[in-house]
């Protein structure tokens, strides 16, 4: 009976967790679809009105590090039961701001109090999964925000046509308050677990020189990733000669690869090992970049392509989080704070160098120098496992 109990807790909290992660994922993805219907409202361009994704980014990159060592000591759940509340606050606001500048605000605040929600789930995820689990754990949790792109934001976009974008920011703030209630009821009130002695020395140190050592990987893997994503599309029709309709079909196939990718790499880590799975998948990445860019003319190789590169990218995100997690137990809400900063700067610097490169060579040549980023973010984390003190297990050994 214990067990079956203890069993359905468990459910109960990856579902809390995917479903809070899905949320703040939405009210980010959903805004691009929706910015030409805001800047009509508030009679601005869309580039403008994109003004709203960037304040958002912006505040999260630079707050989430702070916010992450402030719930390592104030508490993860108080954390994230705060930051829902706030971001229930933000979207009430946006979805009632009178001027455009209010409604910046509004997206800063919002930009803020996620910060404090997300990397807190990831660490008490951490904190709370079984050992041998850890990696599963983050991974479907972890997808909450991946499938809010391919899910949340189309679904929201929808609802817009029938009742305006201002609802669907009332809708997330109601979400938000709900969620409040099962994050404060799921969760345990510790702040951490023990320390655990079969641990190496780098694992319980949690020092900041350490964190910041290993989450510049994750900048490496934004910006390749991402650096290529943003400009898919248009390398597609442009590079490519691909219809809107082929277009779709290949953004399908890349969500259905990093969707497999994001849940297989959290099983495939506490199977082999966290820090093995996160440099296999980075080279992979690497590889199948730089294969991309010899193949992108052709149509009967790129799709599969396409699932290969997805699939070993968003392989890497959940395993290179479980090793995170394995490597500072001690100060998991400072180091996944951090990550998500890193994350964050990886694709604002994907977006900007993929801009850059496309109007200053051609499309061609993006792939080739994301492969490379890629490549040398594989490298680091090689050397950056090599430093560890101990040899690493698999979770299950732990």
């Amino acid at each position: 009976m214990e067990q079956r109990m203890e069993q359905r807790i468990q459910s109960l909290r990856i579902a809390t967790g995917w479903l809070t992660l899905f949320m703040v994922g939405t009210d980010l993805f959903v805004v691009s679809p929706l910015l030409p219907s805001i800047s009509k409202q508030f009679s601005v361009t869309p580039g403008e009105a994109g003004w709203m994704v960037a304040a958002f980014s912006t505040m999260y990159a630079v707050s989430a590090p702070w916010l992450g060592t402030l719930s390592d000591w104030f508490g993860k759940r108080k954390t994230i039961v705060i930051g829902l509340l706030g971001f229930s606050v933000a979207n009430v606001l946006t979805s009632l701001a009178p001027s455009f500048a209010l409604l910046i605000m509004s997206r800063v605040l919002a930009g803020l109090c996620a910060a404090a929600v997300t990397p807190s789930i990831y660490a008490i995820t951490g904190d709370v999964a079984p050992a041998e689990r850890r990696g599963g754990w983050l991974a479907i949790v972890g997808s909450g925000l991946l499938m809010a792109l391919w899910t949340g934001a189309p679904i929201g976009t929808l609802v817009s046509q029938v009742t305006g974008w201002k609802v669907i920011f009332a809708g997330l703030a109601v979400i938000s308050l709900a969620l409040v209630l099962f994050n404060q009821r799921i969760w345990p009130a510790s702040k951490r677990k023990p320390r655990q002695p079969s641990l190496s020395k780098s694992t319980t140190g949690g020092t900041l020189r350490n964190v910041l050592g290993d989450v510049i990987i994750m900048s490496f893997w934004g910006t390749a990733v991402y650096g290529l994503y943003t400009y898919l599309g248009t390398g597609l029709r442009l590079f490519s000669h691909f219809s809107p309709g082929l277009i779709a079909v290949a953004l399908i196939v890349y969500g259905v690869g990093a969707t497999i990718g994001s849940l297989s790499g959290g099983r495939l880590s506490d199977r082999w090992g966290a820090g093995r799975v996160s440099t296999i998948s980075l080279v992979g990445l690497g590889l199948l970049l730089g294969l991309a860019a010899l193949l992108f003319h052709s149509r009967v190789w790129l799709f599969p392509l396409l699932l290969l590169w997805a699939f070993a990218g968003y392989a890497f995100f959940p395993a290179f989080q479980s090793w995170l997690a394995q490597r500072f137990s001690e100060r998991r809400g400072m180091a996944m704070a951090w990550n998500n900063s890193a994350l964050y700067a990886g694709i604002t610097l994907g977006s900007l160098l993929g801009g850059w490169v496309i109007t200053k060579w051609t499309f061609s040549v993006l792939p080739l120098i994301c492969a490379v980023i890629a490549l040398t973010g594989g490298l680091l984390i090689f050397v950056r496992r090599k430093d560890t003190v101990t040899t690493e297990l698999p979770s299950s050994h732990e």
